[in-house]
């Protein structure tokens, strides 16, 4: 089975790729002529998800299943949530987001969080949707070097190492998009 993932995000590509069983190939969006951003305008992940999945089938013609994923903070009310990529402006820099993230957070004792992951399927016409969530705590500053995005500052539940000082494998099996994209496979094998 060969299945576009909508994203131009190599680490977010690279995660999914080592996820997946053989025979399904996950097919990127260079490799199917696609070099525009595709819009994410919606409130909520599960609608930027959609929009994205649509997008590619609308345009290119191809099955494709698309993520949004947001770092939701309790003591922020849930932000940045659907804001994660751009929280500290439309650059969507990563350094800049977890500065914001930690200069809103600094002497506040309640660091709880969670990844929350939505994958939208477009497969022969029909709609699937998937969840994945991890909860744990942002730290009070950065820690590790692999990754991507907020995984410096998040801290899994019962871990003693942020997201960035994990091996793809090891966050793979715990991570928020791991256990949606687990759901994916299992429904995706069962057809």
């Amino acid at each position: 089975m060969k299945i576009v993932f909508a994203t131009n995000n190599p680490n977010k590509l690279n995660e999914i790729k080592a996820l997946m069983p053989l025979g399904i190939d996950i097919l990127s969006l260079k490799e199917i002529g696609c070099n525009e951003d595709i819009p994410e305008t919606g409130i909520t992940l599960e609608a930027n998800a959609f929009q994205k999945a649509y997008y590619i089938k609308e345009h290119y013609g191809y099955d494709c299943f698309a993520d949004d994923t947001g770092l939701e903070i309790e003591a922020l009310s849930g932000a940045p949530g659907v804001y994660s990529a751009r929280y500290a402006g439309p650059e969507r820099n990563a350094e800049s987001n977890m500065e914001k993230i930690l200069n809103k957070l600094k002497g506040n004792v309640n660091r709880k969080a969670q990844f929350r992951t939505a994958i939208a399927l477009i497969l022969n016409g029909e709609e699937q949707l998937f969840e994945g969530i991890v909860e744990g705590h942002i730290s009070e500053a950065r820690q590790g070097k692999k990754g991507f995005g907020y995984d410096p500052i998040f801290f899994p539940e019962n871990e003693q190492r942020s997201f960035a000082q994990m091996s793809m494998s090891e966050k793979g099996a715990i991570s928020h998009r791991g256990r949606a994209v687990r759901k994916l496979v299992d429904f995706l094998i069962s057809m």
